[in-house]
């Protein structure tokens, strides 16, 4: 499975918290990040991470343009709520992406501890028929 990361300023050491308690689990897949992010984890965890750019430089839209092609299975992106971002539009386009391909996004981590229970359960394993017949692939 790929799984993203994303974790506004105000929510970096949640992500991070949250990247350890669930290491072992991580480290079974392919993972992606925004730039400070993925860095964060990684200083903190084996975790390995292809990190893109930071969030308000472009990293949002290189994550989204995945989910447009339909190759990212899972994205854990703890929003800080309470915070204008100067990126909005670039984040408000990432979510509209996720509604469109039925990719599953956390936004907190309450929602983002559901989502890892089901992959830990083998729950995701219907991203595996939308890999083996994605439209365009010829069999």
């Amino acid at each position: 499975m790929k799984i993203a990361f994303i974790a506004h300023d105000r929510k970096k050491e949640e992500i991070v918290n949250f990247a350890i308690a669930y290491e072992k689990t991580f480290l079974l897949h392919e993972l992606y990040s925004t730039g400070t992010t993925g860095k964060k984890i990684m200083e903190n965890t084996d975790l390995k991470i292809h990190r893109f750019m930071s969030g308000p430089l472009g990293g949002d839209q290189q994550i989204g343009a995945m989910v447009a092609r339909n190759e990212m299975d899972l994205i854990i992106f703890l929003r800080d709520p309470l915070m204008a971002q100067p990126h909005e539009p670039d984040i408000i386009a990432l979510l509209r992406l996720c509604d469109v391909q039925g990719i599953p996004l956390a936004t907190n981590v309450a929602t983002a501890e559901i989502l890892v229970k089901a992959l830990e359960r083998g729950d995701f394993a219907w991203r595996e028929l939308v890999h083996k017949y994605k439209p365009g692939d010829s069999e």
